[in-house]
């Protein structure tokens, strides 16, 4: 029994024994961790496959989503540009309300004159050479023109 308690107590003997019981615990550890990575795997692929179907599910409804959002705001934008322009539309309606304005207009775009007035057409000598037809337009007053256009377009045939 001395020769045992000698031989468990020697220094080789201990060594032997703590590099079998460490090769053991390294052993096990090994075998859990791979048991862990087996089991995490399948558990991460079927997490990978769910939010896989999620995304694809939502793909389509969020597309939509951002269409219409854009729909909104270009809808917001136009209503915008046509309030603006009945706020023009308005001021030119009172504007147009006002007498000096509207006498103002008429004289500036139809060449009237108040009775008493003489009115004068100034003919700009310096564009390029027109041809005749126009030229002869450009001098006369627009309700001539408005009556000559009608004797014109009366004198041509209609082809049918």
């Amino acid at each position: 029994m001395a020769v045992r308690d000698r031989d468990r107590f020697s220094t080789a003997t201990r060594l032997r024994l703590l590099g079998e019981q460490t090769a053991a615990r390294v052993y096990r550890s090994q075998t859990r961790r791979q048991a862990r990575r087996s089991r995490l795997t399948g558990r991460a692929a079927l997490l990978a496959l769910v939010v896989c179907s999620m995304v694809v599910a939502l793909a389509y409804p969020m597309r939509q989503y951002v269409s219409q959002r854009e729909g909104i705001a270009d809808l917001k934008r136009q209503k915008q540009q046509a309030q603006q322009r009945v706020e023009q539309l308005r001021d030119a309606k009172a504007r147009w309300q006002d007498d000096a304005y509207a006498e103002q207009q008429i004289r500036q775009r139809l060449h009237y004159v108040m009775p008493g007035e003489t009115g004068f057409t100034v003919v700009d000598p310096g564009p390029a050479k027109q041809s005749r037809a126009e030229q002869g337009t450009a001098r006369r007053p627009w309700y001539t023109n408005v009556w000559y256009g009608v004797d014109k377009a009366d004198a041509r045939p209609v082809n049918g």
